[in-house]
C-alpha cells in the first residue's frame, strides 16, 4: 500500500528552518541599516576614525616589528594622522575660501559671458531660439533651489552654521573626539577583528577569513592609489592654471582632481571649467591654449605613470561599470554616493568573484555535464557486457 505524505520529513524541516534563518538575517540587516540612519549624526566621527584605524594598522603592525610597543606605535601614527589632517584644513579652508570669493565677484562677468556671447553663438551655430528657454537668472534659482531642497552638505552646512553657535561647537568636538577615538581605533584593532571573526559559525570561518583579507587588500590598494591620484592630479592641475593666469584656477583644479574618480568626467569637467573661465577673464587663444596643455599633460601623466602605478585593476572592474557604479550611487545616495560608489563596487566585486567560483563548481553548473559522463559509462558498460 502506497504512503501517504511528505517521504522526507526531515529534509522539508531542515529546508524550513534554512528559509527562517535567512528571513532572520535579511530582518537583523534591516533594523542594523535602519538603526544606522537613525544614528548617522552622531555616527560621523567613529566612521572616520574607524576608517583611519583601518588605514593605520598596517603602519602600527610595521612599527611594532620594528621593535616599538603597541601603545609607541599607536601613539606615533595617531599624531602624523592628526598634523597632516590639521595641515590640509589649515592650507586648504583659506584658499578656497579666497577662490569662492573670488568666484562670487567674478560671477556678474560670466553671468554677461553666457547672455551676451554663448547663447548668441550657439543659435548662431545650430539656429535654435535658446534665449527664450534659457536664461542665467532662472538657471540660478533653479539650482539653488534643487541644491537647497536635496538638503546640500554645504548649503545646509553654511546656514547651520550661521544660525547655531551648538553646531560649531560640535564640529570643534568632532574635531577633537576623531584623533582620541582613532588611538582606540588603533590600539585595539586587532582584538577588535579577532571577536568579529570569532562570531563567524565555525564552517564558513575559512571563506570568511578568505573574503575579508581579499576584500581589505583591494580596498585598502584602491582607496589609497586613488587618493593619490587625485590629489596629485589638483595640485597638478590647480598650480598649472594659477601659472597660466586662470584666477580660478585652484578651485577648478582641486574640482578636476576630485572628480578623476569617476573615468572621463573629472578631465572633461576640468576642461570645460578651465575654457570658460580662460574666456570670459581673456577670451584669446592664447589662455585656451594654455588651459588645453595643463590638462593634456595631466592624462598623458594620469594615463601613464599614476593610474598604472598607483591603482592599476585593484578594483577590476571595466570603464563601463565604473560608470555605472558611480551614476547608481549618485542616483540614489547624491553626492556622498558618488564618492562611494567605488569603494563599495570593489567589496562587491571580491563577493560577485566568490559567488561565480562556487556557481561553477556547483552542481546546478556542472550538472548536466555529469549526466553526460554517467550516460556514457554507462553506455560503455552495458556495451562491454553485450559484446
Amino acid at each position: 500500500m502506497p504512503t501517504t505524505g511528505n517521504p522526507h520529513p526531515r529534509t522539508s524541516l531542515a529546508q524550513i528552518a534554512a528559509f527562517f534563518q535567512r528571513v532572520q538575517w535579511v530582518a537583523i540587516g534591516v533594523a542594523v541599516i535602519v538603526l544606522l540612519n537613525l544614528l548617522s549624526p552622531i555616527l560621523i566621527p567613529f566612521i572616520v576614525a574607524a576608517l583611519l584605524g583601518w588605514l593605520g594598522d598596517p603602519v602600527v603592525d610595521w612599527l611594532e616589528e620594528k621593535g616599538r610597543t603597541r601603545n609607541q606605535a599607536v601613539t606615533a601614527v595617531t599624531i602624523v594622522m592628526s598634523l597632516i589632517i590639521l595641515f590640509l584644513l589649515v592650507a586648504l579652508v583659506p584658499m578656497l575660501q579666497r577662490q569662492i570669493v573670488t568666484l562670487v565677484e567674478a560671477w556678474p562677468s560670466y553671468k554677461t559671458w553666457f547672455n551676451d556671447t554663448l547663447i548668441p553663438w550657439i543659435e548662431a551655430k545650430t539656429r535654435l531660439d535658446i534665449a527664450r528657454n534659457f536664461d542665467v537668472d532662472n538657471l540660478t534659482g533653479l539650482i539653488r533651489q534643487h541644491w537647497r531642497g536635496a538638503g546640500g552638505f554645504a548649503g545646509t552646512m553654511f546656514n547651520y552654521l550661521t544660525t547655531s553657535g551648538f553646531a560649531i561647537a560640535a564640529i570643534v568636538g568632532n574635531m577633537i573626539l576623531i584623533p582620541i577615538l582613532t588611538f582606540f581605533y588603533l590600539r585595539e584593532w586587532d582584538i577588535i577583528v579577532d571577536k568579529i571573526a570569532s562570531m563567524v559559525p565555525r564552517q564558513h570561518s575559512e571563506t570568511f577569513n578568505k573574503l575579508a583579507h581579499e576584500t581589505s587588500d583591494v580596498l585598502a590598494g584602491f582607496l589609497k592609489g586613488q587618493f593619490l591620484v587625485m590629489a596629485i592630479l589638483g595640485v597638478m592641475y590647480g598650480v598649472g592654471l594659477w601659472m597660466a593666469g586662470i584666477s580660478l584656477g585652484i578651485l577648478i583644479g582641486i574640482l578636476a582632481g576630485l572628480f578623476t574618480f569617476i573615468p572621463y568626467l573629472g578631465p572633461a569637467t576640468g576642461v570645460i571649467l578651465g575654457l570658460v573661465a580662460a574666456l570670459v577673464q581673456y577670451g584669446d587663444m592664447k589662455h585656451i591654449v594654455y588651459v588645453l596643455i595643463v590638462f593634456g599633460v595631466g592624462q598623458i601623466i594620469e594615463s601613464y605613470i599614476l593610474t598604472p602605478r598607483l591603482v592599476g585593476d585593484r578594483i577590476g572592474l571595466s570603464q563601463v561599470a565604473v560608470i555605472f557604479a558611480v551614476l547608481a550611487g549618485g542616483q540614489l545616495f547624491g553626492f556622498v554616493g558618488m564618492l562611494l560608489a567605488l569603494p563599495v563596487a570593489a567589496v562587491a566585486n571580491v563577493l560577485l568573484r566568490y559567488a561565480h567560483e562556487r556557481y561553477v563548481q556547483s552542481e546546478l553548473y556542472r550538472g548536466a555535464q555529469k549526466r553526460a559522463v554517467v550516460f556514457s559509462e554507462a553506455s560503455n558498460k552495458d556495451g562491454n557486457d553485450v559484446g
